[in-house]
């Protein structure tokens, strides 16, 4: 099939590339560049070269198919350097999206120009990698240092306006860009290749400031010190040795761990909302939403749906309560405001299409109704009980329950084919993951609706059957009793939290256990004081909410170790006849990992989960699982099945029959 087409226009050749759906550089359209080069150097009608692309995009990046395969002549820096040495001026008319190999195809070129809805950028660092075609020398040279640091190290695009201000662009196209390029070609024959542009004087000690002040956001990730690395080379070296040097870094970077890993999560959010036996099905019109429960989680998930442009009715019990959600979610669209996550009219259209009761009977229009109470299964199953008489025939029904039966709470309801579980995670206007629970009679356009409606509230959706925790609280639960078994038996909670953030997790299991509340369904009527938590709770030590949990903190809510919390623990161990010995940092991390990855197969044997990059995604974006690492599922296969299972033997675990046949089909 024929990928592109050279013509001579006015005197001008012109190389479309037409490689649906974003013209990715193939290695066709790879050699079909050099051709182009080639053809209109030598050929006296042709006094320079316009690339352009059909289609909705200029080229969006490399063929990400041809990544795990033996690599294929022509080699994109081959490309780069032939443009670049071109005797007659290139220029490349940009649209859609220019990304990636995409853009270095077009900083290889003399003259930029772009229609004005065009997105530019270098998105290769979210894959593990870094620009490995001169993208980081060009950029440094059109843009400058401090520019090109941000735009590789970050992967974010930014827009034509800003990339005229820059210097990435030359002109911006008011009209056609495939003419304006032409007029810039027919005035500029004497155009500057790229590799000959200086790079603006800075002090290198910028470079350091940046990584410095980005430590946080970079941490574990092997690929922004490299395209930090190869910008000071752009600075130091010639051309060809810093390029050279580029080269280096991301062949090791693209055979390295962080970026199959990355590569994993790439395939794995996209493979989420394909369920075969939902192709054809339909999806249910949702135009309005009602939540019910205006607390933490009920205010969140209604941010959502206005922030998306559905109208929104909150219900709750009491004026009071109502009043405050009310008032937490102006104050939330306002911060996003303030941090230009929003701008100002769409947080206006928001706030007007937010509606507040205290009655029931104003949820009758809802095409989706999401119950976000307390998690106890009386009051869940009292709500669906109020709902099977108050929802419009054909409303959808959910729950946002965490631990619970999604299909017990549809029993109360009279409506099981309605019914599914939508699992928010807190905050839920800013978390990523939507757990969408199956019931055992949720009817497959009730679930291609939720599918569909997580993509439009920008939402990574990952469907579990119905289970106690379904996928990540399943083996989170599994962390937790871990983690809390050390603690008796002699290990430090501090240690362990250390351990678990050396790893890359965010909070440790006790940071994150005073941050959620101790109390979480615990009372002092029912409490026993046969956990350490209820030991904790019936001293007042609730977590952050009392400024004292598994920590003390101060005014700022900032942690320190607690003799007293160490007390309470020690004195339990010591009640339940339990002996104390030391725990060195990788036991303690094979006792937070391993199990919960034996979990996580006992859940693919159940058909709790769909395959394994499902749980995966649950815990990336979910519980802030180290993206590097691929997620846990992931990260045990790349340690070897054999030897999870062999280090979970040697801790005094017998794996699953699932885990030990992953690890025969490993080999």
């Amino acid at each position: 099939m024929t990928c592109s087409h050279y013509s001579i226009e006015d005197g001008i050749a012109v190389l479309t590339i037409d490689n649906p759906p974003v013209n990715a550089l193939s290695q066709a359209i790879r050699q079909a560049i050099i051709d182009a080069v080639a053809s209109t150097a030598a050929d006296p009608k042709a006094s320079a070269l316009l690339i352009t692309c059909a289609g909705k995009t200029f080229c969006a990046g490399a063929d990400i198919r041809e990544f795990d395969q033996p690599p294929l002549e022509p080699h994109l820096p081959d490309v780069i350097e032939a443009m670049l040495a071109s005797p007659k001026p290139v220029c490349c008319a940009l649209h859609g999206t220019v990304l990636g190999g995409g853009l270095e195809i077009a900083m290889a070129a003399h003259g930029r120009v772009a229609a004005p809805e065009t997105k530019l950028g270098l998105p290769e660092v979210k894959l593990g990698l870094m620009p490995g075609a001169r993208g980081t020398q060009l950029l440094a040279r059109l843009v400058g240092v401090e520019k090109a640091l941000a735009m590789a190290c970050s992967g974010d695009p930014i827009d034509a306006t800003e990339a005229l201000t820059a210097g990435l662009i030359d002109i911006l196209a008011t009209g056609d860009p495939i003419d304006a390029a032409k007029d810039w070609l027919n005035q500029n024959d004497a155009a500057r290749p790229t590799n000959e542009r200086p790079i603006p004087l800075i002090d290198p000690a910028v470079i350091d400031a940046y990584l410095t002040a980005n430590a946080r956001k970079f941490r574990g990730l092997d690929a922004p010190p490299a395209i930090a690395r190869a910008i000071r080379a752009a600075m130091d070296l010639p051309y060809q040795e810093a390029a050279a040097l580029e080269r280096a870094l991301f062949l090791k970077l693209r055979a390295g761990p962080q970026s199959r890993a990355l590569r994993h999560l790439f395939q794995a959010e996209r493979a989420t909302a394909k369920l075969p036996e939902l192709e054809g099905v339909t999806p249910r019109p949702i135009d309005r939403v009602g939540v019910i429960g205006a607390g933490t989680m009920g205010t969140g998930i209604a941010i959502n749906f206005l922030l998306a442009g559905i109208p929104v009715t909150l219900v709750e019990q009491n004026e009071a309560a109502l009043g405050r959600g009310v008032a937490t979610i102006g104050k939330t669209i306002d911060g996003n405001v303030a941090s230009a996550r929003t701008n100002r009219d769409a947080a206006d259209q928001a706030g007007a299409l937010l509606t507040a009761s205290l009655d029931y009977a104003a949820l009758s229009d809802a095409d989706l109704i999401i119950e976000a109470a307390f998690e106890t299964m009386d009051v869940k199953t009292a709500i669906f009980t109020r709902l099977g008489d108050v929802a419009r025939p054909g409303a959808i029904l959910a729950t946002n329950t965490s631990y619970l039966d999604v299909d017990a709470i549809a029993a109360a309801g009279g409506r099981p084919a309605d019914t599914v579980g939508l699992h928010f995670f807190s905050p839920a206007n800013i978390m990523k993951l939507l757990e969408i629970v199956r019931g055992a009679e949720t009817a497959s356009d009730v679930l291609a609706t939720a599918l569909a409606l997580a993509k439009r509230i920008g939402k990574v959706p990952v469907v579990a059957g119905n289970a106690y925790g379904f996928i990540g609280n399943r083996m989170l639960a599994v962390r937790r009793r871990e983690a809390e078994g050390m603690i008796t038996q002699g290990a430090s909670p501090y240690v362990i939290d250390r351990v678990l953030e050396g790893f890359g997790m965010p909070m440790g299991p006790f940071r994150i256990g005073d941050l959620a509340g101790l109390d979480l369904g615990w009372s002092a009527e029912t409490s026993t004081g046969s956990t350490i938590r209820e030991r904790l709770c019936e001293a007042g030590r609730h977590g952050q909410k009392t400024n004292a949990g598994f920590y003390d903190y101060d005014e700022r809510r900032r942690p320190s170790p607690s003799p007293v919390a160490e007390d309470i623990i020690a004195s339990f161990a010591r009640d339940k006849g339990i002996a104390q010995r030391a725990f060195g940092a990788d036991e303690i991390l094979a006792r937070l990992l391993w199990p919960m990855v034996d979990e996580g197969a006992a859940l693919l044997s159940e058909g709790i989960a769909r395959s394994a990059s499902d749980i995966d995604m649950v815990w990336l974006t979910g519980y802030g699982w180290p993206s590097w690492t691929g997620g846990p599922m992931f990260h045990a296969a790349e340690t070897g099945y054999a030897k999870v299972v062999g280090e979970l033997e040697a801790l005094g675990y017998e794996p699953s029959a699932k885990l030990r046949a992953l690890a025969a089909e490993q080999g």
